[in-house]
């Protein structure tokens, strides 16, 4: 593969709108994964950079002056593993015998390993601070970086966390390594402290639809009176507005959409279900300590990977509502939760956010566009308190029933589909055991007192095996660099095949026919003599 045509394959992803908190970053200074490394004729990898050692020792003085040396590096793309560059999948095979495969049923699907790499990418990336004009450190949290543009308090203007300024970053902690998410909200002044005692109600709140806080804190490292929260991150994470209120999103969705005849797309209602189903369970959860969500809403909930969204920003408008509000635990707020669900299910299936506000002309087009079931339910919840009553979050889980079934099934169907993937990589570190046994016996100086010991016995056969499997040159006496035939013969080895084979010695003068369950009993005999010693 030819360098040029790498970087014509450059990918791109846009930071997320202004008026959205999802976790998603501008990428687009980073090259395609495989970029900056290529592969040369003997099929190594070598960076096109490479630092001289006048400006290593310059870079290791660097280190030793400046604390925040690696906050403040230049930014290097991370490269993936190049056995990773395995082709497409092939047409279908009808034919294939009982006991054949296909070379992508050795290996993870394409689009996992994606979609895994660029959560990692993510997470890893970082910039120096003062090219971002952010501080070192806050508190404990250090390397930030905006997860999107700073949304600055302009005349009439205010962004959609709770119509305060926002600015969101993801800090690495000094205290545990991990990476968070921060929530500033700016030019908060916080009179009363014991406003945080929510925080500290919330964190003992576990479930998998809601996003845990871990703590909130005021700093004037920003120049300003801030008040901060801490939520755990999730990369690449979107809001359910960008996802389906937005003409890109709509357009990176794959079978969760369908159009009808009239050319409208609407959201399917197994999906609506879905995520009807995850945020009763959250707000069940939330009611049964005695707290109200308070951020059922497109743009505070988070889509993490298919089907599975979270309840971002609990606590935060407990923590700033304290002052003006005498109970924000109490029954009307728990209420509004109810009310917020039902606003959002018509956000999901009228596509707007606003919806909402044009209550007949959408419950009609829902009527025709999904069933009574979900209609039914939506009226539940929109209804005003003096025409329904109370709302039980426990009867609403009885309206929803034969749907949880649905929702149950699906999940753990897909927690089957993750156990196969992960079974394909359970022994994937056999074969590097034994390049590891190999890599002790082969070229040893001296074992034993006796300098030539891996040149004799048991251990020239594995030398003359290495040989074999590495070393190969074709007619032209050019290196043989063919991945297939070392994972083939390494396998081979690893199941002691009864399979013969021919080595020979680097002079030619010499040839030996053994088997691989030969050679593997030669290595474990030689590791055996390695380890005897050890106490």
């Amino acid at each position: 593969m030819q360098q040029s045509d790498m970087h014509e394959s450059k990918s791109r992803i846009t930071s997320a709108d202004s008026q959205s908190f999802g976790y998603t970053q501008d990428m687009s200074s980073m090259t395609n994964s495989f970029s900056n490394f290529g592969l040369s004729n003997d099929g190594s990898t070598s960076p096109e950079q490479a630092q001289s050692p006048t400006q290593m020792m310059a870079t290791m003085g660097m280190m030793q002056a400046d604390p925040y040396y690696y906050m403040n590096a230049p930014v290097f793309a991370r490269q993936p593993l190049q056995y990773h560059l395995y082709a497409s999948n092939a047409p279908p095979v009808s034919r294939l015998l009982p006991h054949h495969r296909t070379i992508q049923s050795f290996f993870m699907p394409d689009n996992l390993r994606e979609e895994l790499t660029q959560r990692n990418e993510t997470t890893l990336m970082s910039a120096p601070a003062h090219d971002l004009g952010l501080p070192q450190e806050v508190h404990v949290y250090h390397s930030l970086y905006p997860l999107q543009h700073s949304q600055m308090a302009m005349p009439g203007e205010v962004s959609s966390f709770f119509g305060h300024p926002t600015s969101v970053y993801k800090a690495v902690s000094g205290a545990d390594g991990r990476t968070y998410v921060l929530y500033r909200i700016e030019g908060f002044r916080l009179s009363k402290e014991r406003a945080m005692s929510f925080v500290e109600q919330w964190r003992k709140v576990q479930h998998c639809n809601i996003i845990s806080i871990h703590e909130a804190f005021t700093t004037r490292a920003f120049g300003d009176a801030s008040l901060v929260f801490v939520y755990d991150y999730f990369p690449c994470a979107r809001t359910l507005h960008d996802v389906y209120m937005t003409p890109h999103g709509q357009m990176t969705l794959q079978g969760e959409l369908r159009t009808k005849k009239t050319g409208k797309t609407i959201v399917s209602e197994e999906t609506i279900w879905s995520y009807i189903v995850q945020i009763v369970s959250a707000i069940k959860t939330a009611h049964a300590t005695g707290l109200a969500i308070r951020s059922i809403d497109p743009s505070k909930i988070l889509v993490t990977s298919k089907h599975r969204i979270r309840v971002n920003c609990v606590a935060s408008l407990d923590v700033m509502d304290y002052e003006t509000k005498d109970s924000v635990c109490s029954a009307e707020n728990r209420e509004q939760d109810f009310v917020a669900l039902g606003k959002l299910i018509l956000a999901l299936a009228c596509g707007s956010p606003m919806a909402h506000q044009h209550l007949p002309e959408c419950i009609e087009s829902i009527s025709q566009d999904y069933s009574e079931d979900l209609k039914d339910v939506i009226l539940y919840l929109i209804t005003s308190e003096e025409e329904e009553g109370d709302k039980d979050v426990d009867e609403l889980v009885a309206m929803i029933a034969p749907h949880v079934l649905d929702e149950i099934d699906r999940s753990q169907s897909y927690n089957d589909s993750f156990e196969n993937e992960l079974s394909r990589e359970l022994e994937n570190g056999r074969l590097v055991r034994l390049l590891i046994k190999m890599g002790f016996i082969n070229e040893r100086p001296e074992f034993d007192m006796d300098p030539s010991w891996s040149e004799t016995g048991d251990r020239y056969i594995i030398k003359l095996f290495r040989d074999y499997v590495f070393h190969q040159v074709d007619e032209n006496g050019t290196p043989v660099i063919d991945m297939v035939h070392v994972l083939t013969c390494l396998n081979k080895l690893d199941a002691g095949l009864d399979e013969k084979m021919m080595l020979m010695s680097r002079d030619e003068q010499s040839c030996l026919i053994v088997s691989y369950k030969e050679v593997k009993n030669c290595i474990i005999a030689a590791f055996k003599d390695l380890t005897s010693g050890r106490k």
